[in-house]
């Protein structure tokens, strides 16, 4: 598995929330939600979203935004409309005097929520996928601008996840989830390869023969008691010719990079009261719970016990949330 595969295919603690949005003119909607991404594919309609500082993006039917959580925007048909409802930090849904909750009366039909309960009258459709968490994505989360707009108008994935959002039938949960991260890896792709936006150090070592592969053997096998040694065999050049590539294109030596890594798919697997803590030592590369233990809290400044019961109660204010 390639780098950017890893960084997406880590176990979540949170079941991404997808909804298609469909509004009739005039129509605004204020998001001041904080989730870490959340990915916005238009189907039908012009729509713009603009930030506070008046920065402004276009989205036109098949773009598929992925939106960082770090700045509050308004979507809308025309930015100078007023507010039909206001997403509150905590992921509520209200009037915009913040007073009334509008989520029930605005819901209707399976996955679908607007002022517009007539598709044939729509004027704007949007497909919006939000993820919760994930400690694997941090490193994807540093690369990327608070908005990246892709064109994917020619990519099947759009049509199919139109048709599906609406589905309700056994497994569908899981099936639109494995589709939103299609969306998402798909659209990052697309946007590092064209020069969009500007590839990460781990993305754009993954294209040397060298350190590419190294990348490829660290992160799918995590578990393996690595060094640079080692590591500089399985590669097939020296431990002086490995380390410096390695900290040259990635930014930080192998070892330093595997402990960050390691640290992250535990934080992912912390988030699984399923898993035990012996469990996931052995699987991110310790002989025992305390090595593991006190590995996380150099690297987190928290115990994984500590971590485990934050994460527990996000989990559950999340939950309820969307109750």
């Amino acid at each position: 598995m390639d780098a950017l595969g890893s960084l997406l295919d880590g176990p979540r603690a949170r079941t991404p929330l997808l909804l298609r949005m469909v509004m009739r003119s005039p129509w605004s909607v204020r998001i001041e939600d904080t989730a870490p991404i959340t990915v916005v594919t238009v189907t039908r309609g012009i729509s713009t979203l603009t930030y506070d500082d008046g920065t402004c993006h276009t989205l036109r039917p098949g773009d598929v935004a992925i939106i960082r959580g770090t700045h509050p925007y308004t979507v809308a048909d025309d930015p100078a409309h007023d507010w039909v409802a206001r997403i509150d930090a905590d992921g509520g849904c209200f009037d915009p005097t913040g007073t009334h909750s509008v989520a029930e009366d605005m819901c209707f039909g399976v996955r679908s929520w607007g002022n517009c309960p007539d598709d044939s009258t729509a004027d704007a459709i949007l497909l919006v996928g939000t993820y919760s968490s994930g400690e694997v994505s941090a490193r994807l989360l540093d690369a990327l601008d608070r908005i990246v707009v892709v064109p994917m108008r020619d990519d099947p994935l759009v049509g199919v996840m139109e048709t599906e959002i609406v589905r309700d039938a056994p497994g569908q949960e899981a099936v639109l989830n494995r589709l939103l991260d299609l969306l998402l890896i798909t659209g990052l792709r697309r946007s590092m390869e064209s020069g969009a936006v500007r590839a990460a150090d781990w993305y754009r070592a993954h294209s040397d023969p060298v350190v590419g592969q190294a990348l490829r053997l660290l992160h799918n096998d995590t578990a393996r008691a690595w060094t640079v040694a080692s590591l500089a065999t399985a590669t097939g050049v020296s431990r002086a010719v490995l380390a410096r590539r390695f900290t040259e294109l990635v930014g930080e030596p192998p070892m330093t990079y595997l402990t960050a890594w390691r640290m992250s798919v535990a934080a992912d697997l912390l988030s699984d009261r399923t898993h035990s803590l012996g469990a996931i030592a052995h699987q991110v590369g310790y002989a025992t719970p305390f090595a593991f233990s006190a590995a996380f809290k150099r690297q987190r400044g928290v115990s994984p016990a500590a971590y485990r019961a934050a994460a527990s109660g996000d989990a559950l204010e999340s939950t309820k949330r969307r109750a």
